[in-house]
């Protein structure tokens, strides 16, 4: 069976099945085995885990995830790749292929039927253009999860850890503290992928909450403020609220703010969860006010 951590193993498979690299797919295969093998070790997997690997590409991955796992379920998107997956993971009974998007997966049904609900772990080689839905849909979606280890571009590693009122603090910030604790494995440079991307990559594992560390009434209410605050980043909070669409007033952003003890010339990259979350409760009061 090909070692596929071995550059020399991985020219051959794709040769042989004639491949191309498809820029859709954002496709970059690891290719390096001391970086694969600070994946499987952040990940923290043991011989009782069940692994849920996103985008398994060849199967380099995943046939390192096999050897620690109890059960491995692969899903890729590109179908050019199941075949090349059918062979490079021949010699493993202790793994299943899905050919399909992660994103129209039932991941509470992958959880239930293949882990009896206990949480999940899950490892991906993402695609840097999806990495943050990928991420929001396995958070938001509620799936029991234990930890989730990613490779990402390292600007997206260092916003997942950034505090406030640091330059790459934002959404994605506060979204990923929200529901984990992040934490850098490694970082990784661009010789370890084939192909070669433009930029370097990190591996960041994500240690999921059992509970939020804020209490807020309107979840949803506090990400839409998180994300109206950012997406007018160099405006106050108040304009940020009150031109959002978000159906407050300016006037009614800055009685809340006011309210929850904050200037009203703040902007929202000075704000951390808790802030975020009295503003939410504030507003839904000042909207169900007589």
């Amino acid at each position: 069976m090909a070692e596929l951590g071995n550059p020399r193993e991985t020219i051959k498979i794709l040769q042989k099945h004639e491949f191309h690299f498809r820029k859709k797919f954002g496709q970059n295969f690891l290719i390096d085995p001391h970086v694969l093998d600070k994946i499987i070790d952040a990940a923290d997997v043991g011989p009782d885990d069940f692994v849920l690997e996103i985008g398994p590409g060849i199967g380099t991955m995943t046939q390192y995830l096999c050897e620690r796992a109890d059960r491995v379920l692969a899903v890729e998107i590109d179908a050019k790749l199941i075949p090349i997956l059918q062979e490079t993971l021949a010699g493993y009974d202790n793994v299943e292929i899905i050919h399909g998007d992660i994103l129209k997966q039932d991941i509470w049904q992958i959880a239930d039927r293949y882990n009896g609900g206990k949480p999940v772990k899950v490892v991906a080689n993402l695609p840097y253009y999806i990495t943050t839905p990928i991420l929001m849909e396995l958070f938001e979606s509620r799936v029991p999860l234990a930890n989730v280890t990613v490779m990402v571009q390292k600007e997206v590693a260092e916003r997942m850890q950034a505090e406030p009122g640091t330059k790459d603090y934002g959404a994605l910030s506060l979204a990923i503290q929200y529901y984990a604790i992040p934490y850098l494995a490694a970082n990784v440079p661009p010789n370890c992928f084939m192909p070669r991307p433009n930029v370097g990559s990190a591996v960041v594992r994500l240690d999921c909450r059992d509970r939020a560390p804020v209490e807020v009434a309107d979840e949803k209410l506090m990400f839409r403020l998180i994300r109206a605050s950012f997406n007018q980043r160099r405006k106050t909070l108040q304009n940020g609220i009150g031109n959002g669409g978000l159906g407050f007033s300016k006037e009614e952003a800055a009685h809340a703010i006011e309210a929850v003890g904050l200037p009203t010339d703040i902007r929202g990259e000075k704000l951390g969860l808790k802030e975020f979350a009295a503003l939410a409760d504030e507003l839904m009061m000042l909207h169900r006010a007589p």
